[in-house]
């Protein structure tokens, strides 16, 4: 089944009445290659199409003086009706890279049809790729699936998050789960094509709450943070990442399928204070994997 045919994007094949969904301008690409070269590694190819764009890479991380930082840009400034967003990454044996957005990712309002973003993620063997965007947006009657394939070898690390906002919570009245429509698909497999896990995550707040008891209950915020690692760093990750459970915040990680790695959620009533889980998280794993700290929170996030 292609990821555009998805049941839940049934109620919402009608097309726009200005641009036609995938039309020049809402048809973005984005190829990303990164290898290593000596000492560091290099974004070494880019192919990109409008309303996506990658700024060159950026050597700012002190702790990993060789690790490029690349940011993924909508040019457009939102993601609107209709658009059709294609990123690929791909890690060769050896390099890393930490790639992020230059913003939350603002999902506007839509009558027509929805948004759509695939993504695939390749590792080499050794490779290492912390994929870590701004949070997620989503707006009034916004209708939005992603999908993440990640071929990873049995010796490289993928850190990846996703975190997403009930809306807009101080826009007027505030837009708290006003969304139509929120899909997220993270699959993984090895290079041979032995599948290791698929989660999906389908939030249609009109047709069945999430207010309710086992899913959001009082909390407004989600993070859900995907680690594909080799066993011995799971393992070790696993034994130091720590439950915790207050009035503003919940956090707790479980084990993956087939030895995959591990999975770590959050939920809280505000960004910040899931945002500082996930960093917590993010912290552990480049420790055990690269022995580095992370830097320092920028004081604009």
């Amino acid at each position: 089944m292609s990821w555009l045919e998805a049941p839940e994007l049934a109620p919402f094949q009608d097309e726009p009445a200005q641009l036609p969904s995938g039309s020049p301008g809402k048809n973005g690409l984005l190829r990303l290659a990164v290898e290593r070269r000596g000492d560091r590694s290099v974004l070494a190819r880019i192919d990109q199409r409008a309303p996506l764009h990658a700024q060159q890479a950026l050597y700012w991380d002190e702790h990993l003086p060789g690790l490029p930082c690349v940011y993924m840009i909508m040019t457009s400034g939102c993601v609107v009706q209709g658009d059709r967003l294609d990123i690929a990454v791909t890690v060769d044996a050896g390099a890393m890279a930490h790639i992020t957005t230059q913003s939350a990712t603002k999902i506007h309002q839509m009558d027509a049809n929805f948004a759509a973003q695939s993504q695939q993620l390749t590792l080499a063997d050794d490779a290492y790729l912390e994929l870590l965007p701004g949070p997620v947006i989503p707006h009034r009657h916004s209708r939005f699936r992603t999908q993440t394939d990640a071929t990873v070898a049995a010796s490289a690390t993928l850190l990846c998050a996703e975190i997403l906002l009930p809306g807009r919570k101080y826009h007027g009245d505030g837009e708290l789960f006003d969304y139509d429509l929120y899909s997220a698909t993270v699959t993984a497999s090895r290079p041979g094509g032995a599948s290791l896990f698929t989660e999906k995550l389908v939030a249609e707040p009109s047709r069945q709450p999430v207010r309710q008891a086992g899913a959001m209950g009082a909390f407004d915020v989600f993070a859900n943070v995907t680690l594909v690692t080799p066993r011995p760093h799971a393992d070790r990750i696993f034994k130091q990442a720590v439950a915790s459970a207050d009035a503003e915040c919940m956090a707790g990680v479980s084990r993956l399928p087939n030895d995959a790695g591990l999975s770590y959620k959050v939920i809280g009533t505000q960004t910040a204070p899931v945002k500082s889980r996930v960093r917590d998280f993010w912290a552990l794993v480049r420790q055990q994997v690269l022995g580095a700290p992370i830097p320092p929170a920028r004081r604009w996030g």
